[in-house]
């Protein structure tokens, strides 16, 4: 397979790393946004050869900027992945603070907006490309104390479906992958969280999110990087308007 154009937002941490890591080992051109200046000075240092832009995803003149580079330096794109995302506040509805619900939509859905807006342009004209948006198995079922980061994830969904068909006549695919519960700095902050938030301890919830997966295990951001890799290839040719849950199969998130 020739090597790929690849964009990926939230790049420089997490599931993004990871995703830009693979892209990279294959030997596709990356590159990556990060509202983190620390982990995009860190990613810099270690891939000297990537794209890598401090942008924040629902800032529309950062990353107007960022997309401008992207453009001039790589004539095109072939994989866009909008990756980005926060986890949110925790807590009951009634007690949730309006500007942290506004801030969790805006990362997760605004800046998946603006990321595939820009994608949609350039694939459009080229008659060609995947967008993959990181959603969440919460964006298939209901979460409690999380409601604003499974409202944003749903939403996710919602738009999946809908570019994958304004989008496929132009030859362009879109699919979703929605994790489970992944391994992580991120998830043992969102423990963290939870518990604060629900009175449980963190050995709890912790168990509660094993308990309600059939294959009773969490999963790695190389699983995540697995299936995407798969949905960039050409054995994915007709896969478009999925979404693709890798979380070990989920009973439910409230066991």
């Amino acid at each position: 397979m020739t090597s790929q154009r690849v964009l990926i937002t939230g790049g420089a941490s997490g599931i993004g790393a990871t995703f830009a890591r693979r892209f990279t080992e294959r030997g596709d051109r990356v590159a990556v946004c990060d509202a983190s200046s620390e982990a995009v000075v860190r990613m810099a240092a270690e891939n000297p050869d990537m794209l890598i832009r401090q942008a924040d995803v629902t800032d529309e003149m950062q990353m107007a900027a960022f997309l401008s580079d992207v453009e001039e330096n790589f004539d095109g794109i072939d994989v866009v992945c909008a990756n980005a995302g926060t986890g949110g506040p925790a807590g009951l509805i009634e007690d949730l603070d309006y500007r942290a619900w506004q801030d969790c939509i805006a990362v997760n859905l605004h800046g998946a907006f603006l990321t595939c807006r820009w994608a949609a342009r350039l694939m459009r004209a080229q008659g060609a490309g995947l967008i993959v948006l990181t959603t969440s198995t919460a964006g298939q079922w209901g979460y409690p104390y999380r409601s604003p980061y499974a409202s944003a994830k749903w939403a996710l969904v919602g738009l999946t479906k809908t570019l994958a068909m304004e989008l496929g006549p132009a030859g362009v695919r879109v699919n979703a992958i929605a994790p489970g519960a992944v391994e992580g700095d991120r998830m043992d902050r969102v423990v963290a969280m939870e518990a604060r938030a629900s009175g449980k301890t963190k050995t709890e919830i912790r168990a509660q999110y094993v308990k309600g997966v059939s294959l009773r295990s969490w999963v790695t951001a190389d699983d995540l990087a697995d299936t995407l890799m798969y949905l960039a290839s050409p054995a994915a040719s007709k896969i478009s308007g999925q979404v693709l849950a890798i979380d070990g199969h989920t009973e439910t998130l409230v066991p």
